[in-house]
């Protein structure tokens, strides 16, 4: 995420394709509770930002995990069909791209910073993955199959390259 957050109440973080404020709270305990537009991070030392940080990150990284595993799960059945093995997903920080395939080990990579789109994005993007099982290249099969899948795919990339990437 391009700007460095400070992890102080009333900044904002993008998540799923929408803004949240932060709130800061003092407690005993150490957690994280989205509610109603805000993301909630309790702390025992509201001052420490390396706590801040630390947690947040651990919440990311555990919400992002589940969020592209379900969106694999709900996308996965549109290429089951041609004999594709369901891929397990690894996440890491990439600089030019989304998403990538690897077809040895049936993995497809998932940029981190993806979580900041909205879902119908990442499903383009694990879809798009997903054909590569199918069509090892960006061949006229590749995209006739993409269509028939998600006839919308476009918008959902164009969003992508032209809204999200500003964010990361």
């Amino acid at each position: 995420i391009k700007r460095q957050l400070e992890y102080i109440s009333g900044e904002s973080i993008r998540y799923l394709g929408k803004q949240y404020r932060l709130i800061v709270i003092k407690s005993d305990t150490e957690y994280i509770k989205f509610l109603k537009g805000y993301l909630y991070i309790y702390v025992k030392n509201d001052k420490d930002k390396k706590v801040k940080e630390k947690l947040f990150n651990s919440w990311l990284k555990e919400k992002t995990n589940v969020v592209y595993n379900e969106i694999l799960d709900k996308v996965y059945y549109l290429v089951g069909k041609y004999g594709v093995p369901k891929p397990k997903i690894k996440i890491r920080v990439m600089k030019t791209r989304w998403g990538s395939s690897c077809l040895k080990d049936s993995t497809i990579v998932l940029n981190k910073n993806l979580i900041i789109a909205p879902k119908y994005c990442i499903e383009y993007v694990i879809l798009h993955e997903l054909i590569h099982f199918v069509y090892h290249n960006h061949n006229k099969q590749f995209y006739n199959l993409l269509s028939v899948l998600m006839p919308d795919w476009e918008i959902r990339k164009k969003i992508l390259d032209e809204e999200i990437i500003k964010n990361v």
